[in-house]
């Protein structure tokens, strides 16, 4: 498989603040990579780096072998890498298709709004919203919101989807459905790169995990061996327990 995306010793300071580390990360074609952390870790930091938003101070990053850390957010999104975010923003007095309409003008190559808006209508029915369409996008429940955000970024036609915390807030089966939605959209041959804290989320959805801490890269593998390896156990839990872990006493 190649490289769909790469950071190559990439680093974000903030002042004295050391935000990403020297992290070098690559996502293959087609893969559901999980990229997880204690809060503060460094993962929305890392999105932002890859988006253009707050480029890296040093280091690269590269989108099918091109070097993009220079590059400002709206040509990034327009190479086909999208972003959902943390707290959901829609247009609030915007209808839901409205909303969805604008990520296919700004960058779903949509020549008008007509054929904006049958493309919305499309991302409307993948994401069950479609009986929502001519509603306000602020009627919608919170987990309607965030599968909206998930249309307009699909309407943007990306070919890298990195998903910010989509699961927050949401009840265990509004998160089933979550789930749901993102395999159906892995198997459209959409990259996605789903940052988490639900760790039954990451290991149900994820082929690998990344995980951060203190804006290093301290393990990249399949998850079962994530979730035994001690620096991460000891990241999230606190050495007594990493130390217990690795005597094998639990």
């Amino acid at each position: 498989m190649s490289a769909i995306l790469e950071l190559r010793g990439a680093s974000r300071r903030f002042g004295g603040l050391l935000a990403l580390d020297n992290v070098s990360l690559s996502l293959n074609e087609g893969e559901i990579v999980g990229l997880i952390g204690p809060n503060g870790a460094g993962k929305t930091t890392l999105v932002n780096v890859v988006t253009g938003v707050t480029p890296a101070s040093h280091g690269q990053v590269l989108f099918n072998a091109q070097p993009i850390e220079r590059l400002s957010p709206d040509r990034i999104a327009r190479l086909g890498i999208a972003c959902t975010t943390q707290i959901v923003q829609p247009f609030p007095r915007m209808t839901a298709i409205e909303n969805v309409m604008a990520g296919a003008l700004f960058a779903g190559g949509s020549r008008s709004p007509a054929e904006a808006r049958a493309a919305a209508h499309e991302h409307l029915e993948f994401t069950r919203l479609a009986d929502f369409a001519d509603k306000p996008a602020s009627a919608l429940t919170l987990a309607g919101r965030k599968r909206l955000e998930l249309a307009r970024s699909l309407a943007m036609k990306p070919k890298l989807l990195m998903l910010d915390e989509v699961n927050a807030g949401l009840n265990s089966v509004e998160i089933e459905a979550a789930l749901a939605l993102i395999r159906a959209i892995a198997a459209r041959g959409i990259t996605i790169l789903l940052i988490e804290h639900l760790m039954k989320v990451v290991l149900n959805a994820c082929g690998r995990i990344a995980v951060l801490h203190q804006g290093q890269l301290i393990a990249d593998a399949a998850p079962a061996e994530v979730v035994h390896d001690p620096k991460v156990i000891e990241a999230y839990l606190g050495s007594k327990f990493a130390a217990r872990h690795t005597r094998g006493v639990l």
